[in-house]
């Protein structure tokens, strides 16, 4: 599809009243398109779920689509799965989901945030009081970025669901994660030798 593209579909429906799901997943999709999309999400009022999974937003498109987020009150599913947002991204996307007060689930894996993602996002998710599911599979997160998400586990009361499936979170991060299990319901998933090893601790 390309931006281009994505402009005229962007402004077909900054309108619409109709529309509550769009997957563009797949669509050679950069920052141009993604800003296209976030002049959309300011206006829209009924888009529920928006698929922009294997595109190339890029941390300059993650910072538009943060911006439209920070006025949009409807969307609910986010899926960025494997967008080069990069740390610098997720960035800015952690400011907008202090914000935010509608999104419930948001895919970010793939999308090497490293540790310094996983501090911005632990951070926002201290103050988030929506989002019930986070993945953040294959992104370079080791044990420092598994503290970070560990504190934030400690204050969030709403999360359900964090994927960390295939990141390097080793001993340390999983003993920070158990620790801030401790105060929470989350489940979080893990990669094991057969399957997703699910954690749920109840106190």
């Amino acid at each position: 599809m390309g931006d281009i593209r994505v402009k005229h579909l962007s402004d077909a429906i900054q309108h619409n009243t109709t529309l509550a799901t769009l997957n563009l997943s797949k669509n050679q999709i950069g920052h141009i398109g993604a800003q296209h999309l976030a002049d959309a999400l300011r206006h829209n009022t009924a888009l529920t779920t928006l698929n922009l999974l294997g595109n190339k937003i890029g941390e300059i498109g993650a910072q538009h689509l943060a911006n439209g987020l920070q006025y949009n009150k409807t969307l609910t599913t986010l899926n960025l799965y494997g967008n080069q947002i990069g740390d610098i991204g997720t960035q800015h996307l952690a400011g907008a989901l202090r914000q935010n007060k509608t999104l419930m689930i948001i895919t970010l894996a793939y999308n090497q945030i490293g540790d310094a993602g996983a501090e911005y996002l632990g951070d926002a998710l201290q103050h988030n009081t929506r989002l019930m599911s986070v993945d953040l599979s294959r992104n370079d997160i080791e044990h420092a970025g598994a503290q970070h998400l560990a504190d934030a586990l400690k204050l969030n009361s709403t999360l359900i669901t964090m994927t960390l499936a295939y990141n390097q979170i080793g001993d340390i991060g999983t003993q920070h994660l158990a620790d801030g299990l401790r105060l929470n319901t989350v489940i979080l998933v893990f990669p094991s030798s057969m399957s997703c090893l699910y954690l749920h601790f109840f106190i």
